[in-house]
């Protein structure tokens, strides 16, 4: 199925190399699923590296190294646990004891180390297991598309990618067991760590792990942390007062290293005036607190200390930033959020950073301790009014909005469907073009979808609608189903508590699409046709012509092939009095198909021709080749094999010029085609080899099997049926699985034809049987064509 009516595959771009094309496939031998190419490589995805850098300043802890040493294995490979739990109070350096043994034992975990904060302490919302394992599979190489929506079935497969490797994970700032327990491997050759302020018994009982309760540092270690922090800005500190720092910062890493700061930061001021500042906050702390806890109210201590020294500017910056929704905050979003230009926080970043009230993990990115971002969130309530909070977090929520179309108005211009209001205070990013736009987007999906959700939770419904909608075109892109569903979902509650019906219809469409694209074609009728009531009801013409093509897009699904031509028509006789040309010229595409799919080449030819005049004039760089890939299918089959040739090389070069992998793959199986027909089989299997490869890695599994069935076409060609009926075998398997008849049925001829090439004509048969009563549901004229060639073939 080609069209998709306004869901063309976005370009995603990657480097030029990777991409290949007509002339310089790659070539070399390459198993795939269990059946071989001779002609390609395979395009294997690195191990995932993601552990954060290595602790600095590391003190000792040499005995808690030397037990997980013990515990988790001799250094030959072999665990002897799976799973070790690191516990302890707050701000005791559990993150810094696992990085740092992480780092030590990497060596020993091939093929890969993954890591995730599962922020199960942090006032914003915990990881949950389902997210978290849509980022794992996605890291151990599942496509999106193939990432299951349930979490059982994500357990599954994630233990089944697992199973075999030998991988490291850490789980960091857990809560609960049953935050932890979806993600354990379940195989003896990985090692799970997981840090927790909690004793995780669970985990211990029932699931093997083994607890490493970690203590408040010796004094001796705690006085070399606070010398290795402050040497090179202070001498002569008296030993005597080095302890009593220690001792007020309860010998815990994380007060230790920002009271050592704010030493290093006054060289010249004596320690004792330094530590008699503490003393004070000290007892101020304990007349506000009724709580009976050393070491938290020694860290809050501490924080407080170190956040009165600050300068008016970094102490609101810090207070603001407990507001920001989501897990991490880039310069620009800050400034958003502070209401002030982006170029006034570098200064006041960095000095938040050097205080160690703040970590910064990337060039421009930032994320606070959650012991650091609950304080800050403590500041913001007692220091900031309600409205300031309110103006504050609107601010960012309106910055996200605006850059999100702006970026999308660098990859997908036509896709810009929801009017803005002009941004209310902050500037949005601009983007020099669609690769620093898809970076954005990369490195914002989860605050974007924290965004969403603030967004509905802060009395603001109709950014939430406005950004959902915005996110939908990004995400259905990159079969992105877990942000997509999320966010969709968020914007139709949004919109219905705002009783804006074009806004819950624009949701209802996001949800019909994500269910389309995920093959749940009942729920997407349901969502489409509900969109189409409400557009009809508030007279929204433009919404009611969209609404009807995606039925008409339901209909070639389902191969109603008369009905999806109605659909359409009436779409085109909309679009028409709406004078939007882009559309027109899109529907004249989609009924070029539906012209095609009845055997009506040459409608198909006339409308393809009229579609391309339009889009070559508004540059749509992306429907134009689409049209060409339907034309090159078309010209084909009338016997115009040049002609054809001519369309799809322009349409893989629209694909290679957008750096779009998602067009290419789509479009290599025509040219594939192609070269079949002009006797050039071989150079027909690579391009096929090529095509199965990228969609592999993209996860549209009926497009990957429409690649392996011309592999198998291919291999025929070539004389080695064995090989053709191993490809018909996996690509019928495929289809059966994704409930696609049509596919099924053709791949089964397919099959049944290599199989009486390969003198098995008495296991032919069956398949031939299969897809004679198969066909017999369509009515169309192709389908009558495969009918008789069934039948002559002996399908009865």
């Amino acid at each position: 199925m080609g069209g998709q009516g306004g869901q063309e595959p976005r370009p995603h771009h990657v480097n030029r190399s990777e991409l290949g094309g007509p002339a310089d496939l790659v070539q070399a031998r390459d198993v795939y699923g269990g059946v071989h190419f001779h002609g390609g490589k395979a395009d294997r995805d690195p191990p995932p590296r993601q552990l954060p850098g290595d602790v600095r300043g590391f003190v000792n802890r040499v005995e808690e190294l030397r037990a997980l040493d013990r515990l988790c294995g001799d250094g030959d490979g072999d665990a002897r646990v799976t799973l070790s739990v690191i516990t302890g109070t707050a701000g005791v350096g559990k993150t810094s004891l696992a990085l740092r043994w992480a780092h030590r034992v990497r060596h020993r975990f091939p093929d890969g180390q993954l890591y995730a904060n599962l922020r199960g302490y942090d006032p914003g919302e915990p990881a949950r297991p389902e997210v978290v394992l849509d980022r794992f599979l996605r890291a151990l190489g599942v496509p999106p598309a193939a990432i299951p929506a349930d979490l059982e079935d994500r357990e599954a497969l994630y233990r089944s990618r697992l199973a075999d490797r030998r991988v490291l994970l850490v789980l960091d700032n857990a809560a609960t067991a049953r935050q932890v327990r979806p993600l354990l491997p379940g195989t003896d050759t990985c090692l799970t760590i997981a840090t927790s302020r909690s004793m995780l018994s669970g985990l211990v009982t029932r699931d093997g792990g083994r607890r490493l309760t970690l203590p408040m540092l010796t004094e001796d270690d705690a006085v070399a942390l606070l010398r290795g922090v402050t040497a090179g800005y202070r001498s002569g500190d008296d030993p005597a007062e080095l302890i009593e720092l220690a001792r007020l910062c309860a010998r815990l890493p994380l007060a230790l290293r920002i009271a050592a700061e704010r030493a290093a930061s006054r060289p010249f001021m004596p320690l004792g005036e330094l530590i008699q500042d503490l003393r004070d906050e000290s007892a101020l702390w304990d007349a506000l607190t009724a709580e009976d806890d050393e070491e938290a109210d020694a860290v809050r201590t501490v924080f407080a200390w170190s956040y009165r020294g600050l300068g008016t500017t970094e102490a609101r910056l810090f207070r603001l930033l407990g507001l920001h929704p989501g897990p991490d905050v880039s310069t620009p979003a800050a400034a958003a959020l502070a209401g002030v230009p982006a170029t006034q926080l570098r200064q006041p970043l960095d000095a938040l950073v050097t205080a160690h009230l703040l970590e910064q993990h990337a060039p421009g990115r930032y994320h606070l301790h959650d012991l650091l971002r609950a304080y800050a969130v403590d500041q913001v309530r007692q220091f900031e009014g309600e409205e300031e909070r309110r103006a504050a977090l609107h601010r960012v929520l309106d910055w996200y909005l605006h850059t999100a179309d702006a970026a999308l108005a660098r990859t997908l211009p036509f896709y810009r469907i929801v009017p803005l209001d002009p941004p209310t205070a902050g500037v949005p990013l601009a983007f020099a073009g669609p690769a620093d736009a898809d970076a954005w987007f990369d490195a914002e999906r989860d605050n974007l979808v924290a965004a969403t959700r603030a967004a509905a939770e802060a009395d603001a419904p109709r950014t939430a609608w406005q950004l959902a909608a915005i996110l939908r075109s990004v995400f259905m892109h990159r079969n992105a189903f877990e942000g997509w569903f999320t966010t969709a979902r968020i914007g139709l509650a949004a919109a219905r508590a705002l009783g804006d019906r074009r806004g819950e219809a624009e949701a209802l469409e996001s949800l019909g699409k994500a269910h389309f694209q995920a093959r749940q074609l009942d729920e997407a009728a349901g969502h489409h046709r509900a969109a189409l009531a409400i557009r009809q009801n508030i007279g929204d013409e433009h919404g009611t012509a969209v609404s009807v093509n995606a039925l008409g897009l339901l209909g070639l699904r389902h191969r109603h092939l008369t009905d999806a031509l109605a659909h359409f028509a009436d779409s085109l006789a909309r679009f028409e009095r709406l004078g939007n040309r882009r559309w027109q010229a899109l529907l004249l595409s989609n009924l070029a198909e539906a012209r095609y799919e009845l055997g009506e080449l040459a409608q198909a030819v006339e409308l393809l021709d009229q579609a391309l005049a339009v889009q070559r004039e508004i540059d749509d760089r992306g429907q134009e080749g689409n049209s060409l890939f339907f034309l090159s299918m078309t010209l084909r089959e009338l016997g115009r094999v040049d002609e054809a040739g001519t369309a799809i090389e322009r349409a893989l070069t629209i694909a290679e010029d957008a750096g779009s992998p998602v067009w290419l793959a789509h479009w290599l199986v025509e040219y594939a085609r192609v070269l079949r027909a002009r006797g050039r089989p071989a150079e027909a299997l690579e391009a096929v080899h090529r095509a199965a490869t990228i969609q592999r890695r993209l996860g549209d599994r009926s497009r990957e099997a429409m690649a392996l069935d011309g592999a198998g076409e291919a291999y025929r060609e070539l004389g080695q049926p064995e090989e053709a009926v191993a490809f018909h075998l996996r690509a019928a398997a495929t289809h059966r699985q994704l409930g696609d008849v049509w596919q099924l049925a053709v791949a089964l001829d397919h099959l049944a034809a290599a199989l009486d090439g390969a003198d098995r004509p008495e296991e032919a048969g069956p398949p031939r049987r299969e897809a004679r009563a198969l066909v017999a549901t369509f009515d169309d004229a192709r389908a009558a064509a495969l009918r008789d060639r069934l039948d002559a073939a002996g399908g009865d």
